[in-house]
C-alpha cells in the first residue's frame, strides 16, 4: 500500500516538472515571452538547479529525521510552487517558481529510497523500486497529454493551478498511513550488522559509488530530453498536432513504465533462485541502456512511422535499467548510508536535467536541427555502458573492513 502512495507521490512531482515542457512548445506562449531556443532551454532545465544541489543535504535530512515528516514539507512546497507558474508574468518569475518547484522535491528520492530500503528484503526490492518508479514515467505519460488537454480546454495558466492545488490531495493518504520507523529499523539493521556502521568517507571512495553518479547521469540525459524537449520534437521535427503529441509522449512513457516493473518483478524472481543479484541487475540495466541507443535510428528515418516507432521503442527499452539500476545501488552500498547515497546518485540524476535541455537548445540553436542532439544522447548512453562495465563491480563495493585510500 506504501508503495502505491510514494509511486502516487512520484507521478504527481514528474506530473508538475514534466507541465511546462507543452506550454514551451507553443507558439502563442513563446511570442507572450519572447523566447529563443536557448530561453526555452534555460526554462527547461531551470528545476534542476535547485534541484540537484539540494539532494544530498535533503539525503542527510532523511537520513537524521526519518522519511516521514521531511517529504510532506518538500510536498507542500512545490504544489503551491507549481500553482503558482499562473501567476508568472515574466522570464525571471517563470524561473524563480521552477527554481522553488525544485526546492520542494528534492527531497522525494532520497526519502522514497531510503523507506524501501528499510521495509523490503534484497529479492522482493526490484520489484518494489520498479513499482515505485513506473510513477517516474506514468508522471510525463499522463502529464504531457493531460497538460495538453487541459491547455485545449481552458488556458495554460489555469491549467497549473489545478496541477499544483490538486496534488496536495496526497497528503492526506501519506499521514494516515506511513509511520515514522525507518530511523528504528536502521538502529536495528545496524545492530544485526555487528553495530560499526561504514564511515560515509569510505563510501565516497568506492569505484561503485563514482560509477553509478556517471551512469545515473548518462541513464537521466535520455529520460530528460525526452520529458523536455520531446514535445517540441513531436511537432516542429514531426509536425504532430498537439493532441497527437500528447498521445505519443504517453506510448513512450508508458511503455517505459511497464516495462520497467516487468524487469524489476524478473530480475527479482531469478535472484530468488540463486543467481547472482549484482550480475542480475547490471545485464537487465546494459539491456536498457543498449536498447536506448536505438533512438538514433528513430532520428535519422524518413518514416513518419519509422521515427515514431523508435521513439517508443527507445525510451521503453531504457525501462529494463529503471528498477534495476537504482536497486542495484540498493544491493551495493550499506543501508545506513542510503539517504544521502540516492541524494548523490539523484543530484547526478538532476545535473542531466540541467545539462540536456541546454545543451539541446544549444545544438539547435546552432545547427537548426535535432540530428546533432540525438547524436549527444547516443554517446552519452554509451558512457553509461562503459560505466557499468568497468567501474560498478561487487570487488569494488565498499566493505566494513576497508582502509579509506
Amino acid at each position: 500500500m506504501i508503495i502505491g502512495v510514494l509511486s502516487l507521490g512520484m507521478i504527481i512531482a514528474y506530473v508538475s516538472r514534466s507541465a511546462l515542457s507543452v506550454p514551451l512548445a507553443l507558439p502563442e506562449f513563446i511570442r507572450t515571452f519572447h523566447l529563443t531556443h536557448t530561453d526555452r532551454g534555460m526554462l527547461n532545465s531551470a528545476f534542476f538547479w535547485t534541484y540537484a544541489v539540494l539532494q544530498i543535504p535533503a539525503g542527510f535530512v532523511v537520513d537524521r529525521y526519518g522519511v516521514k515528516f521531511p517529504y510532506f514539507v518538500g510536498f507542500a512546497i512545490w504544489c503551491l510552487a507549481s500553482a503558482s507558474t499562473a501567476l508568472t508574468r515574466s522570464i525571471p518569475q517563470l524561473i524563480l517558481v521552477q527554481v522553488l518547484l525544485g526546492a520542494g522535491q528534492a527531497v522525494v528520492a532520497p526519502a522514497s529510497y531510503r523507506w524501501i530500503r528499510y521495509h523490503f528484503a534484497e529479492k522482493e526490492r526490484g520489484l518494489a523500486v520498479g513499482l515505485y518508479m513506473t510513477g517516474t514515467k506514468i508522471g510525463p505519460a499522463i502529464g504531457t497529454p493531460l497538460a495538453a488537454w487541459l491547455i485545449g480546454m481552458y488556458d495554460w495558466r489555469l491549467m497549473f493551478v489545478l496541477v499544483g492545488l490538486g496534488g496536495m490531495i496526497w497528503l492526506a493518504p501519506w499521514l494516515l498511513l506511513v509511520r515514522n520507523d525507518d530511523r528504528q529499523l536502521e538502529r536495528v539493521a545496524v545492530k544485526k550488522e555487528g553495530g560499526r556502521p561504514i564511515p560515509f568517507g569510505r563510501i565516497m571512495a568506492s569505484p561503485v559509488t563514482w560509477g553509478t553518479v556517471i551512469a545515473s547521469f548518462c541513464y537521466m540525459y535520455f529520460v530528460y530530453f525526452c520529458m523536455t524537449w520531446m514535445p517540441a520534437y513531436f511537432m516542429e521535427r514531426r509536425h504532430l498536432s498537439l493532441s497527437k503529441m500528447g498521445l505519443f509522449v504517453f506510448f513512450s512513457f508508458g511503455g517505459m513504465a511497464i516495462v520497467a516493473t516487468l524487469a524489476g518483478w524478473a530480475a527479482d524472481r531469478l535472484i530468488g533462485r540463486g543467481y547472482s543479484a549484482v550480475t542480475v541487475r547490471k545485464c537487465f540495466t546494459i539491456a536498457g541502456f543498449s536498447i536506448a541507443c536505438t533512438e538514433l535510428i528513430g532520428a535519422r528515418a524518413t518514416s513518419l512511422d519509422t521515427a515514431l516507432l523508435f521513439a517508443v521503442v527507445s525510451l521503453s527499452g531504457l525501462g529494463l535499467a529503471t528498477a534495476n539500476y537504482w536497486a542495484l545501488t540498493q544491493t551495493l552500498i550499506p543501508g545506513a548510508a542510503i539517504g544521502r547515497i540516492s541524494g548523490i546518485q539523484n543530484c547526478s540524476c538532476s545535473l542531466a536535467g540541467i545539462a540536456a535541455p541546454i545543451l539541446t537548445g544549444w545544438l539547435l540553436q546552432k545547427t537548426g536541427s535535432y540530428d546533432a542532439p540525438m547524436v549527444a544522447i547516443l554517446v552519452v548512453l554509451l558512457v553509461g555502458v562503459l560505466s557499468y562495465l568497468l567501474m560498478i563491480r561487487e570487488s569494488y563495493a565498499p566493505k566494513a573492513g576497508e582502509a579509506v585510500s
